[in-house]
C-alpha cells in the first residue's frame, strides 16, 4: 500500500514507518493539517492515517475539506485519544472510513488499513489480481497468462504484484526499486535486468505484450492500444 500518514507526533510517526516500511509498503507523512490535505488532495494514495490534533487544520477539518472540496474518497482512518460516542460520531460525520483510539497494536491498525484499501479497490478476499489474459493469485503466488503457469523469481513475482495493483497506471523506477530493497538499492541498475527476466516469463512466450517501458517515467502493465508497442527497452 501507499500511505500518507498525517501526525504531528514524531515518534509515532517513525514507528509507523519502521513497522510499515519493513512489510513493503510506501509511506508519506504530513507534521500538520494543512500540509497533510495538500498532499491527500493532489496525490494518490491507498489509504490515509489521520490524527485528530494537528496543527493548522485539524483532523475532522482536513477530513471535511477533503470530501466536500476535493471531492477526494481515499480511505480514511482517524486516529485520536478521544474515545467518548460522540467524538466517535464526529469523526464518522467528518467523513472518516474508520476510528482507532490510542494507543494502538500496530498490526491492528494495518489490518484495518489492508480492509479499508482493499474495498475501496473493489477487491475480492481471494485477491486475484487480473490484466488482460495474466492473473496473479496474491494468496497462492502463482502466476498463469492465458492459463499457463508462470515461473518467477521472487523478485519478479513482486515487481508484477506492483505493476498489477497499479494497473493501468504507469510505476515509477524509484517505486519500484523500493519494492525490491527499500531504502538501500544496489549499485548498478539491478531494476533492468529483473525486468528483463519479468518480461521473459511473462511476455517472450506470448504475441501480445503487456508489460511497457514508459521513457523516464518507469513502466505500466497494460494491453497495448492498436498501433502502440506492447514493450519497450527494459
Amino acid at each position: 500500500m501507499r500511505l500518507l500518514v498525517i501526525e504531528d507526533n514524531r515518534n509515532l510517526v517513525a514507528n509507523l514507518f519502521e513497522y510499515f516500511e519493513a512489510r513493503g509498503h510506501v509511506l508519506d507523512a504530513a507534521p500538520d493539517g494543512v500540509t497533510g490535505l495538500h498532499l491527500a488532495s493532489t496525490q494518490a494514495y491507498d489509504a490515509v492515517v489521520l490524527d485528530w490534533m494537528l496543527p493548522g487544520l485539524d483532523g475532522p477539518e482536513v477530513m471535511r475539506r477533503l470530501r466536500e472540496e476535493h471531492g477526494r474518497d481515499t480511505p480514511v482512518i482517524m486516529l485520536t485519544a478521544r474515545d467518548d460516542l460522540p467524538d466517535k460520531i464526529a469523526g464518522f460525520r467528518a467523513g472518516a472510513d474508520d476510528y482507532l483510539t490510542k494507543p494502538f497494536a500496530l498490526p491492528e491498525l494495518e489490518v484495518r488499513l489492508e480492509a479499508l484499501a482493499a474495498r475501496a479497490n473493489g477487491r475480492s478476499r481471494k485477491r486475484v489480481l487480473e490484466v488482460a489474459d495474466l492473473r496473479l493469485d496474491l494468496a497462492t503466488l502463482e502466476a498463469t497468462r492465458a492459463g499457463r503457469l508462470l515461473h518467477l523469481f521472487p523478485a519478479g513475482r513482486k515487481l508484477l504484484e506492483v505493476l498489477m495493483q497499479a494497473s493501468p497506471a504507469a510505476v515509477t523506477r524509484e517505486r519500484l526499486e523500493y519494492a525490491l530493497w527499500g531504502d538501500e538499492p544496489p549499485d548498478g541498475d539491478m531494476l533492468r535486468s529483473h525486468v528483463y527476466e519479468l518480461r521473459r516469463s511473462v511476455d517472450a512466450p506470448f504475441q501480445v505484450k503487456l508489460i511497457q517501458t514508459l521513457p523516464r517515467v518507469g513502466y505500466r502493465i497494460a494491453p497495448a492500444f492498436e498501433g502502440e508497442a506492447g514493450a519497450g527497452d527494459a
